[in-house]
Order: structure tokens, then C-alpha cells, then sequence
């Protein structure tokens, strides 16, 4: 296993595969992201250990979207996999990878909840809270000097946690790296080709706030169109639209891990 640096504009063309990939099979994609959102959300209900267990659950995650994108892109070019496959690729992986998988869950659960505790420090936990236990924010709270330093803290210490845990599902599952090394491969290799990356990101914003506009307006028309009664569809409509954007973000980082490194 080697790095690979890639070029800035590499990162466009991994949104792009991406979403070709997704649109193979895009109901097997959407299903399979639901039923592991559907597994962290139980998780996080659980009383005093839920929302550890919650977080220890997203490395497995990203693991089983991967091993889907995967075997989808096996199939080719204008070739749709049996969607069968798609769901078995991803089970398979996170069975034959659980206890390495396990360890990195748990590693991820207390460096999150490490920047958490050191947000923490500059407004006595009010930002970790709302984020953590989902509680209301005022707009007071929100326009605090301290709520917005504690808010800057979590997203400059979680910058970093993230790059360590981009590639280190995928890593430990193929290459069988060990979950600690697996993090320093993985900020390396982000950091390496952090020009990708961050066109990468440049260009999911983009689909993010195109996607937006779209469902926005439609959920207006159908509003307008259906009278009373049409908020709650118009609602769903916009928290499906994202759900499903989520998924398709999820099925492109398998192709920024693809590309970085080269056995």
C-alpha cells in the first residue's frame, strides 16, 4: 500500500463518479443509509450509554457505504448491480471487520466526546449539550460570545479528528492496517491531497445548495397547489431531499479512499 497524490481537480471528479455510482442503484443506496441511521438513532435512545454508543456506531457506518459503493463501481460503466448485492456487500464488511471496526468505534466516540469536553471549557457545556442531547438553542444562547467560542472550538478540533477517521474504516477493512495506525495513515493521505479535498468539499457544497433551491421550490408549489394541511409534506419533502443527498455523499467518499492509495 502507497499514497497516491492526486491533483485539485481530481476532487470534482470524484463528486461526479459519485453520483454516477449512487444512480446505479440509487433505492439500494438510500435503504441501506436509512437502516444504518435508523441503527445509530435506536442506539442513541438507549439511557446513560446511548449517545457513546451512537458515535462508536459511525466509523461501521461509513465502512458499510463504502464496501456498497464498491461493489457497485465493480460492476462498471452503465452496468447496475443486483441491489441484493449492494446490501450484502456492505453486511459482509461490517461482519468480517467487527472487532477491529469496534475499536475504532470506541476510539472515535472519546475523541469526540474529548473536543466535546474541551468546547466545553468555554461556555460550561451549553454548545455540547444542544449538540449532544438535541436541545433547543435561543436566539440569546446563540448570539453569546461564549456559545459561539465553544462552537468554533468543537469545528477547529473536529477538523482534524475527521480527516484521521476519513480513510481509516477503509483501511483497516482492505488493507488490514491496525485502527491506531489507521488514523495516522488516513491524515496523512488527507493531508497530502488536501487540494482534492477541499474541491471536493467546494463541489458538495455546491450540489448541497443547488439540491436546496430545487426541493425549496417545489415544496413551495405543492404548498401553494394543496392549501392546508400541505406543510408537513412539504417538510418531509426537504428532510427526504437531504437524506438522500447524505447518501450520495456517503457513496462518493469511497472514491476519494480509492484514489489515494495504490497497493
Amino acid at each position: 500500500m502507497k499514497l497516491n497524490i492526486v491533483p485539485a481537480r481530481t476532487g470534482v471528479l470524484w463528486v461526479r463518479t459519485g453520483l454516477q455510482t449512487f444512480a446505479k442503484r440509487p433505492l439500494a443506496f438510500v435503504s441501506l443509509f436509512f437502516f444504518f441511521m435508523a441503527l445509530v438513532s435506536i442506539a442513541s435512545q438507549l439511557p446513560l450509554v446511548g449517545t457513546a454508543i451512537a458515535l462508536m456506531l459511525l466509523p461501521t457506518m461509513t465502512l458499510g457505504l463504502m464496501a456498497a459503493t464498491a461493489e457497485a463501481a465493480r460492476a462498471g460503466a452503465g452496468t447496475k448491480p443486483p441491489a441484493a448485492a449492494v446490501f450484502l456487500a456492505a453486511l459482509q464488511a461490517v461482519r468480517t471487520g467487527f472487532r477491529p471496526m469496534l475499536v475504532l468505534g470506541v476510539l472515535y466516540a472519546v475523541l469526540f466526546m474529548l473536543v466535546m469536553g474541551i468546547s466545553a471549557l468555554a461556555d460550561g457545556g451549553q454548545f455540547a449539550k444542544v449538540y449532544l442531547m438535541g436541545g433547543t438553542v435561543s436566539r440569546e444562547m446563540a448570539e453569546a460570545g461564549d456559545f459561539q467560542a465553544a462552537l468554533w472550538i468543537a469545528m477547529l478540533l473536529y477538523l482534524p479528528l475527521s480527516l484521521a477517521f476519513w480513510h481509516a474504516p477503509a483501511l483497516v477493512h482492505w488493507h488490514g492496517v491496525p485502527p491506531a495506525k489507521s488514523l495516522f495513515f488516513s491524515f496523512v493521505a488527507c493531508f497530502k491531497n488536501f487540494g482534492a479535498l477541499f474541491v471536493f468539499g467546494l463541489a458538495w457544497v455546491g450540489v448541497f445548495i443547488g439540491s436546496g433551491i430545487v426541493l425549496s421550490l417545489i415544496a413551495t408549489l405543492f404548498a401553494a397547489v394543496a392549501g392546508e394541511g400541505a406543510g408537513a409534506a412539504a417538510g418531509a419533502l426537504m428532510l427526504g431531499g437531504a437524506m438522500v443527498m447524505a447518501a450520495m455523499f456517503f457513496t462518493s467518499t469511497w472514491f476519494t479512499f480509492r484514489d489515494s492509495f495504490i497497493d
